[in-house]
């Protein structure tokens, strides 16, 4: 189950880069933001009605905040004609000052402990932000230093390699948890670019509305097999509760 969280996370990042690029260039790029801004606070209303967590809404609510965070980081870009290393720093300040927030108000940072409505909240301003950030790092790499996209995807598999190897040598959990995460985003973005990208700009030409359909669809199974599990998990739990009253 660990391993299909990082594997859908990774997943989401590329369609959400691959989907927002699609309707930036389908609808323009004012309503491609209205659009997903709304889906968007439609899906976390779905999960903070919910009392527990459900893999389809939970994950819904990820890709959404990964479209409209990729969708937030290009208009800085493109809109207001935002450097990408300008970006980067202004998206990473804001994930310091929530994580210091969230550390000052609720005294830790582990996603474990996410057991009331204002720590989801923080959560879920966190995960937003390192969206944002992710997005801009990654463009950062690939076009600002000039690395391209491949090149770019590789030089963060690698990078989100390193809190997995420290962890075994004491690396605090939820730093390492939190760096991965972060990862995440420009890991996923550079290669769904770099597939979607035509030859000439360095890419396998697959095209952003191909990519998206296909990352959906995995996603789509890959959640759909942790719904399913999640919900024998209940039915195993609820059997062995009853077989307890009943003894």
């Amino acid at each position: 189950m660990t391993a299909l969280f990082w594997i859908i996370k990774v997943l989401t990042t590329g369609m959400g880069e691959a989907a927002s690029d699609f309707l930036a260039h389908t609808l323009g790029p004012v309503p491609a933001v209205g659009l997903s801004g709304i889906g968007l606070i439609v899906a976390l209303l779905l999960q903070f009605r919910s009392r527990r967590y459900l893999a389809g809404i939970y994950w819904t609510a990820v890709v959404m905040v990964s479209v409209f965070g990729t969708l937030a980081a290009d208009a800085a870009h493109v809109g207001f004609s935002v450097p990408y290393w300008a970006s980067t720093i202004c998206f990473f300040v804001a994930l310091g000052v929530i994580f210091l927030l969230w550390q000052r108000r609720e005294g830790t940072l582990s996603v474990h402990s996410i057991s009331t409505r204002r720590r989801e909240m923080f959560y879920w301003a966190t995960v937003l932000c390192t969206f944002a950030l992710g997005t801009a790092a990654g463009d950062l790499t690939a076009v600002g230093l000039g690395l391209g996209w491949l090149a770019s995807g590789l030089l963060f598999t690698g990078l989100i390699a390193v809190p997995a190897v420290l962890s075994r040598f004491g690396l605090n959990s939820v730093l390492a948890f939190w760096w991965a995460y972060v990862l995440t985003r420009p890991l996923g973005a550079s290669f769904a670019d770099w597939m979607a990208l035509p030859h000439s700009r360095g890419g396998l030409g697959a095209g952003t509305g191909m990519v998206t359909l296909a990352m959906s669809g995995i996603i789509i199974l890959l959640v759909g097999f942790l719904a399913l599990a999640q919900r024998k998990t209940a039915s195993a739990a609820a059997a062995t509760a009853g077989r307890g009253r009943t003894a």
